[in-house]
């Protein structure tokens, strides 16, 4: 069986003349953020990627075809679809299969992106360990992708909704390089700066590249994991915040919110709680990843 796959215009004359591309996600255009700004975000972010040298990726899949890059026009029609399906790696296949239309995630962007000869790719944050998985197993997807499929990810850490320790662990016992870019601890996504030391730290663009290089030439699978913080002039300190998270845990606990519906609840409901400074964070923190990632894939030459 043919895949059915499809490179935008841009992408596809990028790849062939060896240009850097950088994929992006869609999960954060349709379950994480409301219309228009996911819009506004979503094109705001591959304008700075092609200004950094390099070409922007966003991966979705549009009435059964896997398409890499969107066209402007498939871009504003994903931004206003409520009923995108979310697609980790368990549901791509039958999305595809059943000609759907689905966003996305982390492990889904990265299979596409491997499959389509890109080594790069900016998110915001990835999924991990959810707090209280002890007792629900509510595990993302995203870190078993990052164990296995080539792909280096820029991320402000995982989102800091989740039980980041626990995730750091698992992590690390898959064999998954976390790499603080230019500090020495984690990042905690709308925090600059969490109390977790992080395992490795690098300093350039260039660094990463050679290192996610190196890992294919001792043949390694898996990817490594870049997480860089967002600017401190756009941050919410973990004080501040965390008091909120808190809040938005319980209220999903009440109304016995589950499965794939729980971040979404949580980021909208942190959205209200910070009187839409989480959103703001949120977009500063994603152009920020997407610039770095740029830089990485331009010092990679593909």
């Amino acid at each position: 069986m043919t895949l059915p796959m499809i490179r935008s215009t841009e992408v596809a004359a990028a790849q062939t003349a060896g240009r850097p591309v950088v994929a992006l996600e869609s999960t954060i255009i349709t379950h994480g953020m409301p219309y228009p700004q996911n819009l506004e975000m979503a094109r705001g972010v591959e304008q700075l990627i092609r200004q950094e040298g390099a070409v922007p990726a966003t991966i979705a899949v549009l009435d059964g075809t896997l398409h890499i890059g969107l066209e402007d026009a498939q871009l504003e029609d994903l931004a206003q679809r409520p009923d995108a399906a979310k697609l980790s790696r368990a549901d791509m296949a039958l999305c595809l299969s059943t000609k759907g239309t689905g966003a996305t995630t982390v492990a889904a962007t990265m299979i596409a992106a491997h499959l389509a000869g890109i080594h790069v790719f900016a998110t915001g944050g990835i999924g991990g360990v959810h707090r209280g998985a002890e007792l629900s197993f509510d595990i993302s997807a995203d870190l078993q992708e990052l164990a296995q499929t080539p792909v280096t990810v820029v991320a402000a850490g995982a989102k800091a909704i989740l039980d980041i320790p626990k995730t750091l662990e698992v992590l690390e016992t898959l064999g998954v390089p976390v790499i603080a870019y230019g500090q020495d601890h984690l990042p905690a996504f709308w925090s600059t700066m969490s109390d977790l030391q992080a395992p490795q730290r690098l300093d350039s663009a260039a660094e990463i590249a050679k290192a996610h290089q190196m890992r294919v030439a001792l043949n390694l699978p898996g990817g490594q994991l870049i997480a860089n913080p967002v600017p401190p002039e756009a941050e919410i300190p973990q004080a501040e915040i965390t008091p909120m998270i808190e809040q938005a845990l319980r209220e999903a606990d009440e109304q016995k919110i589950t499965a794939k519906s729980v971040t979404p609840f949580l980021l909208k409901r942190i959205f209200e709680l910070t009187e839409g400074r989480s959103l703001d964070t949120n977009i500063a923190l994603v152009r920020n990843n997407a610039r770095l990632a740029a830089q990485i894939a331009a010092a990679m030459g593909t």
